[in-house]
């Protein structure tokens, strides 16, 4: 039996349109997954060399991370690295208050971070003052002990 035309490009057309709001929706959700894995190895942009996660009694944490990057003084320096979920959640950060020139790589901690007790794994991720984020990032698993580049301690 052959459908009428009109018939079948209404199915047609409503067949494209769940389609097109489905890939909508998808590409969203896909999106908000960060990649870890592209990154720019040049020292312009602030590449994260280690991390150390330690949970506080309290069940906040403290962050040792250090960075590398090609300081040259107050015009283009690392000013900042900071704790995202793996949905790019800001959870933490650290201000970087002067250039590191003649230090390098170098290590700055804060504590205090708040973690959703369900957050399993985040994202340090450091940023110069002129090309923002695109270095290297760790990602840590904060229920091991250690992984590459990172190691984490929980403080009873």
């Amino acid at each position: 039996m052959k459908l009428p035309i009109i018939f079948s490009e209404f199915i047609f057309t409503r067949f494209v349109a769940l389609v097109l709001i489905a890939s909508v929706f998808t590409t969203s959700a896909l999106a908000s997954k960060l990649n870890t894995d592209y990154f720019s190895t040049s020292l312009e942009f602030a590449q994260v060399v280690k991390v150390v996660a330690t949970q506080r009694p309290s069940g906040s944490w403290c962050f040792e991370t250090s960075i590398r990057h090609n300081d040259q003084g107050w015009k283009h320096y690392a000013n900042e690295w900071e704790i995202i979920d793996l949905d790019g959640k800001h959870l933490g950060s650290r201000r970087l208050g002067h250039p590191h020139d003649s230090e390098q790589p170098f290590t700055r901690g804060q504590c205090g971070i708040k973690i959703p007790e369900n957050t399993v794994k985040v994202i340090v991720r450091a940023k110069c003052n002129q090309h923002g984020f695109g270095g290297k990032v760790i990602v840590v698993n904060l229920n091991a002990d250690k992984g590459k580049g990172y190691s984490v301690n929980k403080v009873n």
